[in-house]
């Protein structure tokens, strides 16, 4: 192993330290590969689940060297990577912001599936461009807290529902779970993780492990043979213990989840950007792209997130075209309410693209309106941040706020020169550094 891949493997170490020890001495030897022109602003890191185990950190070393325009953290319900991404872009010249994504009920939608397959009413919705955490005490660093508590009760609950089918490989929770996250925010995958490393300690060899799934999954020994080792066994148990008609699932009701109000709500009081969510336009409650946009933008709602990679990625050509219209559809639709486009891959699966391919045949028509959503959270984040300055309260006109926003967040990425400038200022102060900046072009 070479002294650079030892640093990069000590950037997903879980002590904070190390990583940013890691981080530093990799900045002396950056070599950055060619800009691509491509973004990537919603990857989950190891604060909640990413599928290389990658930490805050390593997501940025890894998009700076690929090229990257921009970058953003998305986390689901936890803010714990903020710091560290935003500080590991400004060491490195990378754009960058940070974002939290959560599930929530949308009454409106109550009779009607949206984005969470199978369960009526539930929609992933997201934050954007969050320039600090909650600070401790106020009513936004408790509800934060909730979301946190919330989450690890309904992790408590699976494995409760799931333990008493697998006998042989229970789990406890704080034992098995807890220690495969930094922070105890686990998720679902951590979970089915921790059943298939139990599956290892009580059947001893790969032998015994095979004929166990085999026997739970009601499949042939060699087809199971062949799924360990790899991401495919962990999905393949994922679909018997926890997902719907599994062993640990249970229907979503109204109170499973925060309400939609609530969660904008609170996004607003962070002074952050909520953000419809967005899977493919196929359900009963997507298929009317326009209808929910008005509805969501109507408790607050100011951005719109899209996954294009499940838009487009498909070998059948009827089902290409229609997720292509879909995407099409969605993309006028926002663009025309002047709503900015997040997009991202997530990375919390094996084989999900590190980014999408904006110069590619399909996305590339794409390309100006996903660059300038990226360029307006960049910019969101940059003005909230030391400019006290936030996307969703400003009283500009609309197309003259997303211009402004859109113009600094296409500057040059912050330095850490710059952003001691920017901080060491009040921040009437440091918006005119920013204008100043912006008129010369260079920070």
């Amino acid at each position: 192993m070479s002294d650079q891949q030892a640093l990069e493997q000590q950037l997903d170490s879980f002590s904070s330290g190390e990583r940013n020890e890691a981080l530093r001495q990799l900045a002396g030897h950056l070599t950055a590969g060619p800009a691509t022109g491509d973004v990537n602003m919603h990857f989950h890191s190891f604060f909640s689940y990413n599928a290389e185990g990658w930490s805050p950190s390593h997501i940025v070393w890894a998009a700076r060297q690929a090229g990257l325009y921009a970058a953003g953290l998305c986390d689901f319900d936890v803010l714990d990577g903020l710091e560290e991404f935003l500080q590991a872009g400004e060491l490195l010249g990378l754009r960058a912001t940070v974002n939290l994504e959560t599930r929530a009920f949308v009454p409106e939608y109550a009779s009607a599936e949206i984005n969470s397959p199978g369960e009526p009413g539930v929609t992933y919705i997201m934050g954007g461009g969050y320039a600090t955490v909650p600070e401790a005490g106020t009513p936004s660093a408790e509800t934060l807290a909730m979301f946190r508590s919330s989450s690890r009760q309904r992790n408590l609950d699976l494995v409760a529902r799931i333990n008493p089918h697998v006998p042989d490989i229970a789990i406890d929770y704080e034992q098995d779970v807890v220690p495969l996250t930094p922070s105890d925010n686990a998720t679902e995958r951590h979970i089915i993780r921790a059943y298939v490393n139990k599956s290892y300690e009580a059947c001893g060899d790969d032998a015994a492990v095979a004929n166990y799934w085999a026997e739970l999954l009601g499949k042939p020994v060699e087809d199971v043979q062949k799924m360990l080792g790899t991401p495919a066994i962990e999905e393949a148990a994922r679909s018997k213990l926890a997902k719907r008609g599994g062993f640990g699932y249970v229907q979503p009701s109204e109170d499973t989840f925060p309400s939609v109000d609530d969660f904008v709500n609170w996004v607003l009081s962070c002074r952050a950007i909520p953000l419809v969510t967005w899977l493919d336009g196929t359900s009963d409650g997507e298929s009317d792209a326009q209808a929910m946009l008005d509805c969501l933008t109507a408790k607050g709602c100011a951005g719109l997130n899209i996954i294009p990679d499940r838009n487009w990625n498909y070998k059948d050509e009827d089902a290409k075209a229609l997720k292509i219209g879909k995407l099409r559809e969605m993309v006028h639709a926002a663009d025309a309410m002047g709503l900015p486009i997040n997009i991202g891959t997530e990375m919390n699966k094996a084989g999900l693209p590190f980014a999408d391919d904006l110069s590619g045949e399909v996305l590339s028509e794409f390309r100006d309106s996903f660059i300038r959503g990226a360029q307006i959270m960049v910019g969101h984040s940059i003005l909230l941040r030391y400019a006290n300055l936030s996307y969703v309260d400003c009283d500009m006109p609309l197309a003259q706020k997303n211009e402004f926003f859109r113009a600094v967040g296409a500057m040059p990425p912050l330095t850490t020169a710059a952003t001691q400038l920017l901080r060491g200022n009040h921040p009437t102060t440091a918006l005119g550094i920013i204008e100043a900046a912006l008129s010369r072009g260079s920070w």
